[in-house]
């Protein structure tokens, strides 16, 4: 139940597409219910900014399956889909219908803000939990290079992200074959 009830709530308060369910998702599986660490956490949407498809929907996918196996999945699943499709098909009638009212367009532009301040909170979050395995430096440095590669070179994210998963999984094969060759 309570995987229900955390999808449920997530979806239904992630205004602003899938990045601004994030937060609200690790509040509910790291904050509230304690189903993984930050750091855990982290990995975890690394990974899944690296695959196709909407994020809370592989978010939900997996760490339901990893509670309560295959019906864990699709509970977390269910509870975070069926809610936005007929929340879509009310809002959409809704915002059709009055497009063209002022109110209308300044309620969807004053939610902007709000989805931003989450987006910042969660992003200094996984700056905390970086600082602590890398320290200052290494961890300000990939920020640097990642805007650089991002914003000036255009490099979408999920090569990127697949980039480092890379790099990472050759780095340590590369020290156990040094050490490897030091006991000899």
């Amino acid at each position: 139940m309570d995987i229900l009830i955390a999808f449920f709530r997530s979806s239904i308060l992630s205004f602003g597409g899938g990045p601004s369910g994030i937060p609200l998702i690790e509040a509910e599986v790291v904050k509230r219910y304690h189903w993984m660490t930050i750091e855990e956490f982290g990995d975890m949407v690394a990974i899944a900014n690296a695959l196709p498809g909407p994020i809370n929907t592989k978010l939900a996918g997996y760490i339901g399956w990893k509670l309560k196996g295959i019906g864990g999945l699709f509970a977390a699943i269910i509870s975070s889909v069926f809610p936005m499709i007929i929340t879509m098909i009310v809002l959409l009638g809704f915002l059709s219908a009055f497009q063209e009212q002022r109110w209308v367009r300044g309620m969807t532009q004053a939610v902007l803000p709000v989805v931003g301040v989450m987006m910042a909170q969660l992003t200094w979050s996984f700056v905390s939990s970086a600082k602590e395995g890398l320290g200052w430096t290494v961890t300000i440095i990939l920020i640097a290079i990642s805007f650089i590669l991002m914003e000036v070179l255009h490099v979408q994210p999920p090569i990127l992200i697949a980039l480092v998963l890379l790099l990472v999984l050759l780095k340590p094969a590369k020290r156990n074959r040094m050490k490897a060759g030091e006991k000899k």
